[in-house]
């Protein structure tokens, strides 16, 4: 690996997170916002994900979802599917992810 190659890996790394995660049927996060935005890409499955104050949207392979700097959210699998995605997102002072309320089953299930 170059010099280069080394301190932009470096340096990708210490600014950005980007895991991948499979959530189970009727998995899904906690409402939460991040401090500078969040895209998800839809790598397999079938997955539900809700900005506040909008309506349940369905995501599939392919997709991409962007979550402004701050914006309330959650998001997971449907009920009968799992789903993969990557998520990528930027920290800000020392943070990625500001955890917030379980979704409720009611809210949930709106995706239905």
């Amino acid at each position: 690996m170059s010099g280069w190659t080394h301190f932009f890996r470096r340096l990708i790394l210490r600014l950005f997170k980007l895991p991948a995660f499979t959530f189970e049927p009727g998995a899904r996060t906690a409402w939460h916002r991040h401090p500078l935005g969040q895209a998800l890409i839809v790598m397999a499955g079938k997955g539900w994900v809700q900005h506040e104050g909008g309506h349940v949207e369905e995501i599939r392979p392919g997709d991409v979802v962007l979550s402004p700097t701050g914006e309330k959210h959650w998001h997971g699998a449907t009920p009968t599917t799992a789903v993969t995605h990557i998520a990528i997102q930027e920290r800000r002072d020392g943070k990625f992810v500001v955890w917030m309320e379980h979704v409720s089953d009611e809210e949930y299930h709106a995706g239905k």
